[in-house]
């Protein structure tokens, strides 16, 4: 890996860890919070990302990346979780 891009896997990782980390502590503490709500906001996520006709420039680029990634795992994990709750039921 080069000196150039280690700050940007750096940064995705973080970014992505942190979000995740957030998704996690709001799913347990908001009663409201569905992973219809979250999948919602994921949608927001992708209008921002298609939205980008001022320039984010790259770091922004990546933190945005990484906040997608976070909420599209974070839902999967949640959808595979309720099928397998409903298979036990």
């Amino acid at each position: 890996m080069s000196a150039t891009s280690e700050w940007q896997d750096a940064k995705y990782t973080e970014t992505f860890e942190e979000e995740l980390r957030g998704l996690e502590r709001r799913r347990k503490v908001d009663a409201s919070c569905t992973a219809d709500g979250i999948e919602r906001v994921l949608k927001q996520l992708y209008i921002m990302e298609g939205a980008d006709w001022h320039g984010r420039g790259l770091l922004q680029d990546i933190i945005l990346s990484a906040r997608i990634a976070a909420y599209e795992h974070f839902v999967a994990q949640w959808r595979q979780e309720l099928a397998l709750n409903k298979q036990e039921n």
